[in-house]
C-alpha cells in the first residue's frame, strides 16, 4: 500500500471496531428493552392521574381519590404481572401456544371476565377480616385501606421480581390485616377468618397437586400405555373433555353469572353436567376425526390435547378475571365509598371505573410483564407437554368447584401451581416404581429398544424431575406473603399517619 501499512492488519483492526460497535449497540438495545416496559407502566398510571383530575378535580377529597385510583391501577399492573401466568403458563410450556398468543387470550378473557361477570359487590373489609365497628373513624378506615392497597402492590411487584408466583388475594388480605392492627388494635382482626385463609395455604396446593397427578396417572395408564394408543385416546379423550367442560360449567354458574341471578351448588352441578354431556356429543366425533390415521405414538396423543389445553387456558383466565379482580380492587372501591359516602360500609358497589381500572390494568401488566412468570410456571417448574399440561388446567378447575363446595377459602394461584408439582412429582414417582410402564415396555417395545429403554428409566429415576430449587422459592414465598404484606401494610399505616395527621 502506498501508505506503507498491511492490509491485513487494517482489515483485522477494522473488524475489531465494528465487533466493539456491534457489541455496544445492542448493550443499548437491552438497556432500551429493559425501559421500556415500566415507561409504559408510568405512563399508564400517569394517565389515570390525568384522567381522574378532569374528571374529579373539582370535587371535595378528589385529590384523595385520583392517588388512590393510581395505586389501584399499580396495583392492577402487578396482578397482571404476577398472578395471570398460572392460567396460561401450562400452556405455553407445553408449547400448545407461543407466548404472544397467550397474552392476547389471557388479556382479552381477563378484561372480559373481570368487566362482563366480575362481581358487582365486593367486601370492603376483605371477606371479614376487619371488624369494621373497631375503626375509630371513616378518615382512618381510608388510610387503612390504602397502605393495605400500597403494601399488597409492593409486595406483588417483589414477588415478581423474585420469579414467585403468589396469591394477590392473600395480598390484599394480609394488607388489610397488618393495617387494621395497626389502626384499631389485635382485637380488630377476625381471627377464624385468618386461620381458614392459612389453612388454604396447605390446602390449596396440595389438592391441586392431587388431582392432577390423579389425572395423569388415568392418561398414561388408559392411554399412553397401551397397544393401541389411538383407539384408548378415541375413547377417553372425549370423556376428559366432557369432564373439563363441566368443570368450568358448574364454575361459571356459580361465579360467572352472579351479577345476574344466584345459581346454588347443587343447580350448579346440574348445568355442569349438561355441559359435559354437550361437550362429549360434539368432540368424541371431532376427536375420531382427528385421530384418523395419526401413527401409534405418543407424539400423536399430544395433538388431541392441544386445542382443548388452548380453550382451558381462554377459560381460566376468563374465571379469574371474573373471580378475582373484585378481590384485589376491594380496597380502591372501599377508598371511593367511604370518601364519597362519608360511612364506612361492610359491602359496596364496584364503581364501573374503578373495574375498568382493574380491568385495563392487568392487560397492561400481563403484556408488559407477564412473560417472565409465564415461562416461569411454564417451563421452570418441570417440563410440560400439552397431556400434562391438561391435567393441570382439570386439577385448577375441580379443585375450585371442591372447595366451593366445601366452603373453603383457596388461591387459584396455590391451586395451579401446586398442579404443576403434583405433575412433576408424579412423574418422578412414575418413571421410578410403574410396573405398568415396565409391562408395556417387555410386551411392546421392540428388543434392540428394550436396553435403551431400561438405561433411559435408570437415569430418570436418578435425577429428579422437579426443580427443587423453584419449589423452596415459591413455597417460601406463599408462606411469607400474609405476614409480610401485613408488616409492610402497618409500617406504611404508621408513616401515612404520621405525614396526614391521621386521628386513630
Amino acid at each position: 500500500m502506498a501508505d506503507g501499512k498491511d492490509p491485513t492488519l487494517v482489515k483485522e483492526t477494522l473488524d475489531k471496531d465494528l465487533a466493539k460497535i456491534g457489541r455496544a449497540e445492542a448493550a443499548v438495545q437491552a438497556t432500551a428493552r429493559s425501559v421500556v416496559a415500566p415507561g409504559l407502566a408510568f405512563l399508564f398510571l400517569a394517565a389515570i392521574v390525568v384522567i381522574g383530575g378532569a374528571l374529579l378535580g373539582g370535587q371535595d377529597n378528589g385529590l384523595l381519590i385520583i392517588a388512590a385510583a393510581a395505586i389501584g391501577g399499580y396495583m392492577a399492573l402487578n396482578i397482571g404481572a404476577n398472578d395471570v401466568a398460572n392460567n396460561v403458563g401450562p400452556a405455553v410450556g407445553s408449547k400448545a401456544l407461543t407466548i404472544g398468543g397467550a397474552l392476547v387470550i389471557a388479556a382479552i378473557c381477563e378484561s372480559a371476565g373481570a368487566l362482563l361477570a366480575g362481581g358487582d359487590v365486593v367486601s370492603t373489609i376483605s371477606k371479614g377480616i376487619i371488624d369494621p365497628a373497631t375503626v375509630p373513624t371513616t378518615e382512618t378506615f381510608v388510610w387503612l385501606m390504602m397502605a393495605a392497597l400500597i403494601s399488597s402492590a409492593l409486595w406483588v411487584n417483589l414477588a415478581t421480581v423474585l420469579n414467585a408466583p403468589v396469591s394477590t388475594t392473600h395480598a390484599v388480605v394480609g394488607g388489610v390485616m397488618g393495617a387494621g392492627i395497626a389502626a384499631a388494635g389485635f382485637a380488630a382482626v377476625h381471627w377464624p377468618t385468618m386461620g381458614s385463609i392459612a389453612a388454604s395455604w396447605v390446602i390449596s396446593p396440595i389438592l391441586g397437586g392431587i388431582i392432577a397427578a390423579a389425572v395423569l396417572a388415568f392418561i398414561k395408564i388408559f392411554i399412553i400405555y397401551r397397544e393401541d394408543k389411538i383407539a384408548a385416546a378415541r375413547r377417553w379423550v372425549p370423556v376428559l373433555i366432557a369432564l373439563m367442560a363441566g368443570a368450568f360449567g358448574t364454575y361459571m354458574a356459580l361465579k360467572g353469572v352472579k351479577k345476574l341471578v344466584h345459581i346454588d351448588m347443587p343447580h350448579a352441578l346440574m348445568i355442569g353436567a349438561g355441559v359435559a354431556v354437550l361437550a362429549w356429543l360434539i368432540t368424541h366425533p371431532l376427536i375420531k376425526r382427528q385421530s384418523r390415521g395419526m401413527p401409534n405414538r405418543n407424539q400423536s396423543l399430544r395433538q388431541l390435547f392441544v386445542w382443548p389445553l388452548i380453550f382451558s387456558a381462554a377459560l381460566l383466565s376468563f374465571a379469574h378475571g371474573a373471580n378475582d379482580v373484585a378481590n384485589a380492587i376491594g380496597p380502591l372501591a372501599a377508598i371511593v365509598h367511604a370518601v364519597e359516602a362519608g360511612e364506612v360500609a361492610s359491602k359496596v358497589h364496584i364503581p364501573i371505573w374503578v373495574m375498568l381500572i382493574g380491568a385495563a390494568g392487568i392487560s397492561f401488566g400481563l403484556v408488559l410483564f407477564g412473560p417472565k412468570l409465564i415461562r416461569m410456571v411454564g417451563q421452570s417448574i418441570t417440563k410440560l407437554n400439552p397431556m400434562r399440561a391438561f391435567c393441570v388446567a382439570l386439577a385448577a378447575a375441580v379443585t375450585v368447584i371442591i372447595a366451593s363446595w366445601l366452603g373453603l377459602p383457596v388461591s387459584s394461584t396455590h391451586i395451579a401451581v401446586g398442579a404443576v408439582f403434583g405433575v412433576g412429582f408424579f412423574r418422578e414417582w412414575f418413571t421410578a416404581n410403574s410396573r405398568t410402564r415396565l409391562r408395556y415396555i417387555h410386551a411392546y417395545a421392540p428388543n434392540a429398544a428394550k436396553t435403551q429403554y431400561a438405561g433411559v428409566q435408570r437415569r430418570r429415576a436418578a435425577r429428579k424431575l422437579v426443580r427443587r430449587a423453584h419449589v423452596n422459592t415459591i413455597v417460601a414465598a406463599w408462606v411469607i406473603t400474609v405476614p409480610a404484606s401485613a408488616i409492610l401494610a402497618a409500617a406504611i399505616f404508621f408513616a401515612l399517619e404520621h405525614l396526614f395527621g391521621v386521628v386513630s
